[in-house]
Order: C-alpha cells, then sequence, then structure tokens
C-alpha cells in the first residue's frame, strides 16, 4: 500500500511537474495595435510563421483605422505595443509618456497632396526654387479647401508643402476625414486638393489625380514609428526587445525578397490586406506598395539611432507643429528634443537575427 502511495504521489508529481514546464512554455500575449498599412504587413506574416511563439510570445494584432484612435485606445490598456506614424508617436509621448522603440519603415513617399488633373496647381512647377519637383503657387492655392485626416502624415506632408509655398494652414480651409472619407469625397468633387497616405494615394493615382508634393520633395523625413507602452515597457524589457526582434526578422525577410524576386511577396501581401484589413489589392498595388517602403534591418536600426536620425525626424515633427500651432510652447519644450526615443530596447535585441 506505501508502494502504491509512492507511486500515485511520484506520478502525481510528474503530471504537475510536466503541467508547470507546459505553464511556463506557454507564449505571453502580447495586444498590439496596427493600421492598415505596410508596416502592419511586417508583423502579420511573423505572426503567420509563427516567430512570434518562436521567442516565447504570441502577437494579437488590433486594428485601428488612424494613429489617434491608437492613441485613445492606450489608457483603457488595449494594447502595450504599437506601429503607428511619427506624428501619433510625438501626440503619444506628450498625452502618455510612450517610448519610439524602433522605426517600422520610411514613408517619405507614401504621403501625398494631390489634385485633379485639370486642376491649376499644377500650372507651376519648382516655385520655391529650393523644391524644384514641388508643383504649385500661392495664388493658386490660398483659400482653397483641402481634404486631409489632421494631426496624422497626411497632414505633416500637407502643411510642409504649403510651407514650401510660403503659406500656413491657416491660409487654407483644411476639412478633417479620415483616409477612406477623404478619397471618397475627393472622388464626388469635393475639395480642391486632397492629402493621402497610401494605399489611398495610389488609389488616386488609378482615377488619375496628380501628387504635386510629397515630404521627401519638401526635404523631410517621416517614419512610421514602433511604439510602446511607457509603464509596460519599463516592467518588461525583455518582451519589448522580443518584439523587436520579431519585427527585424521579417525586415530581413522583405530586404531579402525585395532584393531577389520582389513578385514572390506579391501574393502574400495581396492575402494580407484581404484577409485582415478587407480590401482587395491589385497584383501592380501590392508590387508598389512593398517597393515604395523602405526598412531597415538591425544594423540600420542602430545606425540610425546612434547618429540622431531617428531623434531628428521626430524632433523636426514637433518643432513644425509647434510653428504651425498645433502643439504650445510649453508642449515643444516636452518634446522638442525626441528623449523619448530610445534605443535601450534594441541594445536588448538578441542577435543574429534570421530571415527566415
Amino acid at each position: 500500500m506505501k508502494k502504491l502511495l509512492l507511486c500515485v504521489v511520484g506520478l502525481l508529481a510528474v503530471v504537475l511537474f510536466g503541467a508547470g514546464v507546459c505553464l511556463a512554455e506557454k507564449p505571453v500575449k502580447l495586444r498590439t495595435a496596427w493600421m492598415d498599412e505596410h508596416e502592419t504587413f511586417l508583423v502579420w506574416y511573423a505572426h503567420e510563421k509563427g516567430w512570434d511563439k518562436e521567442e516565447g510570445i504570441d502577437l494579437e494584432l488590433l486594428y485601428f483605422d488612424s494613429g489617434m484612435a491608437q492613441l485613445n485606445a492606450l489608457p483603457a490598456g488595449e494594447w502595450v505595443l504599437c506601429g503607428t506614424g511619427a506624428v501619433p508617436a510625438m501626440m503619444g509621448n506628450l498625452r502618455y509618456g510612450t517610448y519610439v522603440i524602433g522605426i517600422g519603415n520610411d514613408e517619405s513617399i507614401t504621403n501625398a497632396v494631390m489634385v485633379r488633373p485639370d486642376s491649376p496647381v499644377l500650372k507651376t512647377k519648382g516655385y520655391n526654387p529650393e523644391y524644384p519637383e514641388v508643383y504649385g503657387h500661392p495664388d493658386d492655392v490660398r483659400g482653397k479647401t483641402i481634404l486631409a485626416t489632421t494631426v496624422s502624415s497626411s497632414h505633416f506632408a500637407l502643411s510642409h508643402w504649403l510651407r514650401v509655398l510660403g503659406l500656413k494652414d491657416s491660409d487654407v480651409v483644411i476639412k478633417n476625414m479620415d483616409q477612406a472619407q477623404a478619397l471618397a469625397a475627393f472622388s464626388t468633387g469635393i475639395g480642391d486638393m486632397v492629402s493621402l497616405w497610401a494605399p489611398h494615394m495610389y488609389l488616386g493615382e488609378e482615377k488619375g489625380w496628380k501628387i504635386v508634393g510629397m515630404p521627401k520633395t519638401c526635404g523631410v523625413g517621416l517614419p512610421i514609428s514602433l511604439i510602446a507602452d511607457k509603464k509596460w515597457a519599463d516592467a518588461n524589457p525583455d518582451l519589448v526587445a522580443k518584439f523587436l526582434r520579431v519585427y527585424l526578422r521579417a525586415v530581413n525577410m522583405i530586404q531579402n525578397r525585395m532584393k531577389t524576386d520582389p513578385k514572390s511577396l506579391v501574393p502574400e501581401y495581396k492575402r494580407f490586406f484581404l484577409e485582415w484589413a478587407g480590401k482587395n489589392y491589385s497584383d501592380a498595388m501590392a508590387l508598389k506598395d512593398l517597393e515604395t517602403h523602405p526598412v531597415f534591418n538591425y544594423e540600420e536600426q542602430v545606425k540610425l539611432f546612434d547618429e540622431g536620425i531617428a531623434k531628428k525626424w521626430h524632433a523636426d515633427i514637433a518643432t513644425f507643429f509647434a510653428e504651425v500651432g498645433r502643439i504650445t510652447k510649453d508642449d515643444l519644450k516636452k518634446v522638442g528634443e525626441a528623449d523619448y526615443v530610445t534605443d535601450m530596447f534594441l541594445k536588448k535585441v538578441k542577435t543574429p537575427i534570421p530571415a527566415e
């Protein structure tokens, strides 16, 4: 009887120990916030491949239609990690003290101010000789109605275009709409100009609309930022590093594929947009979106942070929004140096990072 009892106890111990091991190895679920954009494809692809679980985390991808919608969900604890524009990244630090922990991609050529093909704005190119690729003359723009998503990358692109022409936000009428609304409204004849980001700007191009200015032609950078809730990140630095390693593994994959066979990514890219975002991309649009979003691998990320480029991109945005009155001087004191842009989590990433 004693031997039987010992066997039962031993067996129970094995079962409980085994359960404990399984429990310890269960991936940590992380709620993350994304938009229907290029950067989300990377994390979606990584999740599809199970790369997050290989790192001991399980990424839940939550859909939002704008950066400000993402920020509004943060106080309720809906997410801890996020991919968003540099403008809401700045606002996130102002409101909630969020960190920028990495760069998602470069969007300086995927945000654009657009006009219809018969617009008088197209009559003038290079009005400001420092920006020879920018279209427009102040007399053809002043007082006009422009559709844009305010306090976003589309607003940043619009305001910089105006600035190149010697104008301010107050010199035009800005109608705030989300991107889908702006695209639809401009299609029906509402507004004189529209500021769109990809993929909406591609749909505009298909309709014959012309690009008159974008951040790159206006001389500024515009990154997508990977951000984190400060309190959570400070308490879980290793989980942040694991998330970055997963994202950067997808960066390695996409860089390699874009060098060797870009079209091989098109089927998965289309599937991502259809299944996750409910959007049906053509092959041509999918390929163009992939080609126009440069991404940065681990070594390139380290360089962006070490050389202060990542901070400068965000500091420039803060300075500009202060100049146009969208944030106060006191706000600028808080974010003007972009000290919330930090590589302390990037430095914890385990290397080397595989590609597939």
